[in-house]
Formats: C-alpha cells, sequence, structure tokens
C-alpha cells in the first residue's frame, strides 16, 4: 500500500486502513504519502479535465493518486462523488483595490454540491467509509460539515447521525441536515461539546466519524490548493489567506502543497495567512505568543468558524511553520464590512468566508502582505448559508454592528407613479 497513518505528536505509524482518528498517545494522525508511487506531470492531470470518466470530473478525485492512492479499480467501487470542487476562481482587482493589494483572486469553495468546502474532504472521507464497508457516520457540525455528511451519505444509502449545537446552527444549513434525511440531535452545549460526544459514540459504536479529525478529511481538502494551483497554470501566488474555525482547512492546504512541491509540480510555497474571528480566536493567541493553543468559549457572528477548541490545531501550527505563515484576528464589524463587499461584488458568501477579506485588508495595512503580491482568498461557504444575518445586516438590525453598506429594501405604494419617482430621485 502506498500510505499509512502516522501520529503528528510522536510519530508512531499505523496502517493506512485502519480504523482509528486518533493515536493511542492523544494526537492526531496525517495520511503518509509514498512520494516515489507518483509518476503524473501537470499536463496529465490537466488532461482530466477534458475527460468525462466521473473520477476525472470531480475537483478531488481528479488528483486521486495524491488523496486516496487505491487504485483506480478500487476507487471505481467506492468513491461517493456530486462532481465536487471545480470552483470559480474570481478574478477581483477591484474589490482588491479597495482592501490595497494590487493583485487579488478569490476561490469560491461555496460553490461545492452542498455549498461549502467541506463536500471536498466529505468525499474523500465517505469514500473511506465505503471501502471499510461501514454502515453509519457520525460527526458534530456548526452546520456545513453536517449539511455534506448528510447529502454524500444519502447518495449512498449510508445512516448519518449529526450532533449540532442548541440554537446555535442556521436554518440555512440545519435544513440542509434534515432534508438530507441525517438523525440530527440538537445538543445543550457548543461546538466543543458536540465534538466530545461524536468522538465517544464512535469510539463504543460501530459509526465512522466524519469530522476533520478524520485523516481522510484533510486529504480531500487539499485539492482546494491543488486546484487553484491548475486554475494558475501553476503558477504560485505570494499568499493563500482563508478563515480558521476548526483548522483542518488550512492544515489540510499546507499538507498538499508541501506535497506538490516535493513532487515537483510546483518550483515554491505561497505564503499562507489564517484568519480568526476576535471572540474564537484560539490559533491566534497561541501565535501571536508561541505558546500551546488553550481552548476557550467561542462567540462570533461567524458562525462556522465559532469554534474554541480546534481538532487540528497542531497540525495548523505545523503547515503555518512550513509556509512562512501569519495568524491575523478581525472584529465581527469587520467581518460583516467585508461581507457586505463581497456581496455587492456580486460575488457573495457567508460570513466566517469573508473573514479572509477583512483579513486580507488588516495585513495589507500592516505591512504584512505587499501592495503588489499576488493574493488569492479563499471564501468557503455560500451566501445561502445564513440569509437571517444577511437581511439583518441590511436593516440594521445586528446588535454591535455598524451596517454602514446596508442596502435596506425600499417600502412604497403600489402605484407605477410614485415607484418610477421614487427610482429617479
Amino acid at each position: 500500500m502506498n500510505f499509512y497513518l502516522s501520529c503528528t505528536r510522536c510519530d508512531t505509524h499505523f496502517g493506512g486502513l485502519e480504523r482509528r482518528y486518533r493515536c493511542d498517545c492523544g494526537g492526531t494522525l496525517d495520511v503518509v504519502h509514498d512520494p516515489t508511487a507518483f509518476k503524473l506531470k501537470r499536463e496529465d492531470l490537466d488532461a482530466r479535465r477534458n475527460s468525462n470518466d466521473p473520477l476525472d470530473r470531480s475537483g478531488v478525485w481528479r488528483f486521486r493518486e495524491l488523496i486516496l492512492p487505491l487504485g483506480d479499480a478500487a476507487l471505481a467501487d467506492c468513491v461517493v462523488t456530486r462532481g465536487e470542487g471545480n470552483t470559480h476562481l474570481y478574478e477581483a482587482s477591484k474589490l482588491g483595490a479597495s482592501l490595497g493589494v494590487a493583485r487579488l483572486h478569490l476561490k469560491h469553495e461555496g460553490e461545492n454540491p452542498t455549498g461549502s468546502f467541506k463536500d471536498r474532504g466529505m468525499t474523500a472521507g465517505i469514500s473511506m467509509a465505503r471501502h471499510l464497508n461501514m454502515k453509519q457516520v457520525a460527526c458534530a457540525s456548526t452546520g456545513n460539515t453536517s449539511a455534506s455528511m448528510a447529502s454524500y451519505a444519502a447518495r449512498c444509502g449510508m445512516g448519518a447521525v449529526v450532533f449540532i449545537p442548541d440554537g446555535k446552527i442556521t436554518y440555512g444549513k440545519l435544513a440542509q441536515a434534515l432534508a438530507y434525511g441525517a438523525k440530527t440531535i440538537q445538543i445543550a452545549g457548543d461546538f466543543d461539546d458536540a465534538m466530545v460526544l461524536v468522538e465517544s459514540l464512535c469510539k463504543t459504536e460501530d459509526i465512522y466519524l466524519l469530522n476533520s479529525v478524520n485523516p481522510f478529511r484533510i486529504e480531500g481538502q487539499k485539492a482546494i490548493g491543488f486546484e487553484i494551483m491548475q486554475d494558475l497554470g501553476w503558477k504560485v501566488p505570494d499568499w493563500i489567506v482563508l478563515p480558521g474555525g476548526n483548522l483542518g482547512n488550512n492544515s489540510a492546504l499546507a499538507k498538499g502543497l508541501v506535497e506538490l512541491r516535493e513532487r515537483g509540480l510546483i518550483d515554491k510555497l505561497p505564503r499562507m495567512a489564517v484568519i480568526q474571528a476576535e471572540g474564537a480566536n484560539p490559533l491566534y493567541r497561541a501565535w501571536s505568543t508561541s505558546e500551546a493553543i488553550v481552548p476557550m468559549r467561542a462567540d462570533t457572528i461567524a458562525t462556522a468558524i465559532k469554534i474554541g477548541a480546534p481538532v487540528s490545531g497542531d497540525k495548523s501550527l505545523r503547515g503555518l511553520a512550513a509556509l512562512g505563515g501569519v495568524v491575523a484576528q478581525v472584529s465581527d464589524d469587520q467581518i460583516m464590512d467585508a461581507k457586505a463587499r463581497v456581496d455587492a461584488a456580486g460575488i457573495g458568501a457567508e460570513p466566517a468566508s469573508c473573514a479572509t477579506v477583512a483579513g486580507i485588508q488588516k495585513l495589507v495595512s500592516n505591512g504584512v502582505i505587499g501592495r503588489n503580491d499576488h493574493v488569492v482568498g479563499i471564501l468557503t461557504g455560500h451566501l445561502l448559508k445564513d440569509p437571517d444575518v444577511v437581511v439583518s445586516y441590511h436593516n440594521g438590525q445586528l446588535e454591535g454592528i455598524d451596517s454602514r453598506r446596508a442596502n435596506a429594501p425600499i417600502k412604497a405604494p403600489a402605484d407605477i407613479d410614485a415607484i418610477v419617482a421614487l427610482l429617479r430621485a
């Protein structure tokens, strides 16, 4: 087999198909690939974009030798795909100019099938569950993971169990989990409480855990970075910037980019910036003090990153070190102002995504990101994941948020002359 599992803490090795999520020491696990087994070139991966093979059409499985190298025959039997990936890389120089950076692209992972980047990791995680003949899967979620898991489980007839914080998940996300048929359990607690429960459940029951503590989830999410490089003709940008919550995504991107360089597909590494909300900033606190990550009770309007005890913290710090990375924090007001800008640019994204844009502006103003640098920001979720906060923002109804870019609905009588007069005014 061309891969095995390795503990990020004590370097203990396990078989690649062993069903485990942590080492006995409590450390998280990496999937370690054999670099000598990879024989493809850039043009081979590019050619797959023109293929009608379902594996090639997926923005994850197009890179399958770097994701789950079981061989095409085995993958054909176990892969569950919805054509995830292939998300748009928006040229956003006008928005970039308002942030102080000349070259800005936005990779919109909200254009995945269930509306978030989670689909990339979920296709890999669900496919491994199927390869292991699992019948049920479970996760804790602030919304996006549960929506994705429920969808992919339904596609292959698996049972799905979701733990969500009671009253702390948007209807746009809860609706997806319910609609796709997941058994949804609302607990009295936050995401971190839910995570403890689901890990305990999957230890004692025959249920496969699909949070980002699952190492194969991370493998699927690496494909975001692979696809960015392919979108840019394999030219490496100066910076990749993304929001940080449970920290699986930035860990995945860093791991994947290092693997691309090791295999000669890119000639250098970009720098990375992870942006956290001020009320959910354990990584920022650890990075700025050079100390270990200390769990906290998270509180932010950006529910997708409202996580105080990130399971991928150690992996995240390792990835930041490899890419000369930085961490910044932004306020909820800055997040919502950035969101209004992204939305008004005709792109749109959920609040957590727009921490990326708020962070870019902050890092440019602080001189960390150069004004002539090429920056790729990642938007992680769709605008309609949290429609209530959008409407409340434009109506000026969000406490503590200055809705300075509000576009409130205008009341008018059902009279054409009055409406024409209003529009002309």
